[in-house]
Parts: structure tokens; sequence; C-alpha cells
């Protein structure tokens, strides 16, 4: 079984404004994402690779993991893994992505920058990105193609643009639930919200559209302002009142089992073991 992150809140971050980069391990996150593709000009893109080397363990100061956002071209994606395997990154952040094959390709890529650079068989793990139509009906082979993935999300506004579609949370809904469908099958994280990472203006929509995407199963998400770290955190994370309430639970099911009880009446409500495994795995993830 894949060991999986506990990651609440993932900060893009382009590799190529050195400011942002040296601010960075400031804001709060529990990983870096250090962006060679949207966020950096096509002119930049060699500039922005060679920022790594002194970007990676910058941003790891405060001890976020870090990773790296490829670009989608083969020619740029193998130069995009071995400098960000040099550097030293954890993750990287593959998009667009095909299919299961796709996926395989550049964990083969990777295995190689590994072997050159001296980098431990599989240390570096993925986060893989559905962002076209033609991917959504493969995203469970997708999430099943390699043990280096352990998180998948679906796009927002490439997405969106590919199904024709306004980039809005009704629109949005069904391809984002299908990833965290594809990702709990597969026994990875879904990463996501309903909606996209865009909107920055209204924190107190942006709160309550996380607090909905919690509810509906996603597991982290990824924010381009540092703005929406906290919140992320807040409404992902484990509160300590759920902890302790989880605790509570465990043991009051635990002491109907001694007694030969299989469902118990727990603080006004009924509870079975489907309803205790999701309290162990919130205290799992905790800690």
């Amino acid at each position: 079984m894949r060991k999986l992150p506990t990651w609440r809140s993932l900060l893009y971050v382009p590799a190529t404004r050195e400011a942002f980069v040296a601010k960075a391990h400031t804001r709060g996150a529990d990983a870096i994402i250090l962006d060679l593709e949207d966020a950096v000009a096509p002119s930049e893109k060699p500039a922005a690779r060679a920022a790594l080397a002194r970007a990676v363990p910058m941003v790891r100061q405060s001890g976020a993991e870090v990773c790296v956002r490829i670009n989608r071209p083969v020619r740029m994606a193998v130069l995009d893994i071995d400098a960000a395997v040099a550097a030293g990154a954890e993750v990287l952040v593959l998009t667009k992505l095909m299919g299961p094959d796709h996926v395989r390709l550049l964990a083969e890529l990777t295995a190689e920058s590994e072997a050159a650079h001296g980098v431990p068989p599989g240390r570096t793990r993925f986060i893989g990105l559905v962002e076209t139509a033609a991917a959504l009906s493969g995203m469970e082979a997708i999430a099943r193609a390699h043990e280096r993935l352990v998180a998948l999300g679906a796009g927002g506004e490439d997405l969106a643009t590919d199904l024709g579609m306004e980039p809005t949370p009704d629109a949005l809904y069904v391809p984002k639930m299908l990833a965290v469908v594809a990702a709990r099958a597969a026994g990875v994280l879904p990463l996501g919200f309903v909606g996209t990472v865009a909107g920055i203006s209204d924190l107190d929509g942006y709160r309550a559209m996380l607090r909905r995407s919690r509810s509906l199963g996603f597991a982290c998400a990824s924010c381009v302002h540092p703005s929406q770290v906290a919140i992320i955190n807040e409404e992902y994370g484990a509160r300590p009142e759920d902890l302790a309430r989880a605790r509570r639970m465990v043991a009051a099911f635990e002491q109907s089992l001694a007694q030969g009880v299989g469902a118990v009446n727990f603080e006004g409500d009924m509870i079975d073991e489907p309803v205790v495994e999701r309290a162990r795995r919130l205290l799992a993830r905790a800690r």
C-alpha cells in the first residue's frame, strides 16, 4: 500500500519569481509547488529550470515538501524532470495526463534521472492532473498506473476550456467528483475542490466552497495566493474538537464491540463500523 502524504495545502509559486520564492517558506503551506508550467512564459522556461537548484532548498526551510509542476510536451518534460530531481524536489506535478501509459513513461524518465543524480530509487512521487475531456474516463486507471502517484486532481481552467464550459462549481462538479471517486478507489489522495484556484477576492466564499468540498471527500487543495493557505489548512485540517470527538467515538465503539454490540448510540447518533472507520482515518491523518 502506498504511503500517502498528510498535505492540506499546496501553494503554487512561479520558479522564476525570486521574491515569491524567498517568502514561500513563511506562508504555512504543507507543500510548495514550484511552477515551471503556466506561470512561466515560454521564453523563461530554461531560466525556471535553472532556478530550481536554489529555489528547492529555499522553500523547504520551514519543513514544507517541495513539488515541481512540469510541462506537458515530452521534450520539455524530460528537461523539467531532470532539473527537479537534480535539485532535490520530492514530488512532480504531472500536467494534462493522457492515460496510464503517460504516467508510466514519466515514471521511467524519473527513474533515469534518479539514477543519474544518485537519488534513492522511487523517492520522487507524483501528483497527477487530468485536464482534458479525453482523459476523464481513464482517471482511475491513471491513479493506479504507478506507485509513485500519491494524489490525483481534475483540472479547473484547462479542463473547463476543453469541455467548452465556464469554470463554475456547478459546471465542474461532475469531473471533480469523478476525480474523488477515482482517487479513493485507487487509494490515493483526491486533490482539489469544487471550483478553480483562480478566485482570491471573496475569502468568505472561498472558505464556504472549501468546507463543501471537504464534505464531498477532497483531502487536500492547491492555491495560488498566500491568503488562501490558512483557510485551506483550517478547513481541510483536523480541528481539535473533531479529534476529541473521534477519540471518544472510537473508545465508545470498541467498548460496545467488547460487549458484543455492533452499533451503539453515541452522543445522539447511531454509529457502526463505517462511521467509526471515518473517525479512525481522521485520527490517523492527524498523527
